[in-house]
């Protein structure tokens, strides 16, 4: 496998390092080892897929409050998709940056996003299937995210969108403040106290 930093902290692109002969391809999609060694979690507790009928498909910006420490390694294994990241982070280097990667059944690649990013795609083919796997368990109660096309962010997302949930598409705007008062009361929450 082949690691590329992305501009967002401490995410990165997966990229796979196919051998091929007669019969196709064989490659590794994940090794604890070389993902340690590049500073990523080294363990997956959870795996789930999303199949989306449609082109220009929206779900996203999802994320978890802490102490929930979900990152998530996402591969498209049929269709394409334009996979966004916000850094929603307050002490990140990145905070409040956004990236967008491609995704593609033909690339392979996949995308690291840390725990405390906000992720969210738009299909760009019909009859795409994504796979996550989450380094933490899924908290509902965690569970929050912000509007897919608030202005704030600036995320020129490539299609209209066809099909969004009624809960995404409800998501409130990003309010500085209000997220970095919420952000700091969970963490500091987390955080035992010393002894």
């Amino acid at each position: 496998m082949r690691f590329e930093e992305l501009r967002i902290a401490g995410a990165a692109l997966v990229h796979i390092e196919p051998r091929t002969d007669a019969r196709g391809f064989f490659a590794r999609t994940f090794c604890a080892h070389e993902f340690a060694a590049h500073g990523l979690p080294a363990a997956a507790v959870q795996a789930s897929v999303s199949y989306n009928i449609r082109a220009g498909t929206v779900r996203g910006m999802h994320f978890q409050w802490p102490p929930s420490q979900e990152g998530k390694l996402v591969r498209c294994l049929r269709g394409r998709l334009f996979d966004v990241l916000i850094d929603l982070r307050p002490d990140s280097v990145s905070y409040l940056q956004h990236q967008a990667v491609d995704l593609d059944q033909d690339n392979r690649t996949a995308v690291f996003i840390p725990a405390g990013i906000a992720h969210g795609f738009q299909t760009l083919a019909d009859e795409t299937e994504v796979l996550y796997q989450m380094t933490d368990f899924y908290l509902p109660e965690l569970q929050c995210g912000y509007r897919w096309n608030d202005p704030q962010f600036g995320i020129s997302w490539p299609l209209p969108a066809t099909v969004i949930s009624d809960r995404d598409a409800a998501c409130a705007d990003f309010d500085r403040a209000a997220h970095e008062s919420e952000y700091r009361q969970r963490h500091a929450a987390a955080v035992p106290a010393p002894r």
